[in-house]
């Protein structure tokens, strides 16, 4: 059983960390837009653009940040990007209680927030890969995907009633004292980390145009990770564009109360405990390849499927079959594409290639976003959220048709193909 595995003290550190931070975000899912909403009466564009503008600047601030963090050593950048969160996200409720808050603060908030996200997750990705033997990627991988879902499932119904309980700004205070908890996590791991490899002396600045690149040449050049990686793009940026679109439609069009917005994600997460469980014996026994093309594909068919939402207990129904259709599927794809990025990406690049993936992932998702928020003011949700749904459904044309076995990619990974 995976979560049977152990992967040492260190691991245990950094996973725990990882948790407090993750359900800390599930009480706060969707907290900005939410605040948007009912603190601040934004209407569709101006929540679409909330959750576009922000996180778009947030993607520009991290280029110039990717190989900073290349070449440092990776716990003081985990401990660094989580207390600049917990300091920006702590700037709402004191904004809120004077009275002072407004939706400039947010998007500033959210931009700071988003940029130190992909620091973080960089960092974090290039430790796990020193961390942890290569035959145990995937269960680590897994096990983090398993924990996020779980967060989820249980952090929503939680923040949707503290919401109606305490008010809007309840679940971003949790959020941010998370972070500050995750930082004292990481502090807490004991061992020394080797010193990364610095850069020639002939390039001695680490934001040389060149190295804000890398990371996009090494996927580019990948004959395996370029199409899993304008998949994943387009993939993220529909299904993500959706949240600030359904927000509006089902807190303000068809009258659902928070807590049934919140139930309505949450419940489905459950689904992502199955998936990133599987993940390891579907591998085994299917075959990574199969796992890209196959659940690759199930994650596209389901979304359309929100067009259809009424109000009551049918639409409730509704959203949480198709969340829980898409979440399994993802939470399956999600740690086999985790453990195959970092397997086909040599060490000294690991930050940077997963920065340059976070960035771009994060682009798609402000770009699509932004476009549904306008093309909805223009028409209604509905009709945005159908639009999103049809375009998902060309994404499996992405996926890659057959697998990548070459030996230069072999000699990337010590561990060879792991457990694909």
């Amino acid at each position: 059983m995976v979560g049977r595995r152990r992967l040492g003290r260190q691991f245990s550190w950094l996973w725990a960390a990882y948790a407090v931070s993750a359900y800390g975000s599930g009480l706060g899912f969707g907290a900005l837009p939410l605040i948007a909403v009912l603190a601040l009466h934004a209407g569709p564009a101006e929540v679409s653009a909330l959750s576009a503008v922000g996180p778009a600047v947030g993607a520009l601030i991290a280029v110039p940040l990717a190989p900073w963090v290349e070449f440092r050593r990776k716990r003081p950048v985990m401990i660094t990007m989580d207390v600049a969160r917990f300091a920006a996200m702590a700037t709402i409720p004191v904004a809120y209680a004077v009275d002072r808050l407004g939706f400039v603060q947010l998007l500033v908030v959210s931009a700071v927030v988003a940029a130190a996200k992909i620091a973080f997750n960089a960092a974090s990705g290039a430790y796990l890969k020193a961390l942890v033997r290569p035959d145990d990627l995937l269960v680590a991988n897994a096990r983090f995907e398993s924990t996020n879902w779980s967060s989820i499932a249980v952090g929503p119904p939680l923040g949707g009633a503290a919401i109606g309980l305490f008010g809007p700004v309840t679940t971003v205070v949790a959020d941010a004292l998370s972070y500050l908890l995750s930082a004292l996590g990481i502090t807490a791991i004991r061992g020394r980390e080797e010193a990364p490899r610095t850069p020639r002396a002939t390039d001695r600045s680490p934001v040389r145009a060149g190295a804000l690149l890398d990371g996009w040449r090494h996927i580019m050049g990948h004959p395996g990770l370029r199409p899993l990686y304008l998949n994943q793009m387009l993939v993220a940026g529909l299904i993500m564009a959706t949240e600030p679109l359904l927000a509006v439609l089902l807190l303000r069009r068809l009258g659902f109360p928070p807590w049934q917005y919140g139930l309505a994600f949450a419940a489905p997460c459950l689904g992502g405990l199955i998936g990133s469980r599987l993940a390891r014996h579907v591998v085994a026994r299917f075959g990574r390849h199969q796992v890209f093309r196959t659940v690759g594909t199930l994650r596209a068919v389901w979304l359309i499927g929100l067009a259809f939402v009424r109000p009551g207990v049918v639409g409730l129904v509704t959203v949480m079959a198709v969340e829980l259709a898409i979440i399994v599927n993802m939470s399956l794809y999600s740690p086999v594409l985790a453990t195959y990025r970092l397997e086909h990406t040599p060490k000294h690049l690991v930050a940077r290639t997963l920065s340059a993936w976070s960035i771009g992932q994060q682009a798609s998702i402000a770009v699509l976003t932004a476009l549904t928020g306008l093309l909805a003011d223009v028409t209604s949700p509905r009709t945005a959220l159908a639009v999103a749904g049809l375009l998902i459904l060309t994404t499996p044309l992405l996926l890659p048709r057959q697998a990548q076995t070459s030996p230069s990619e072999l000699e990337l990974s010590p561990g060879g193909r792991g457990h694909g």
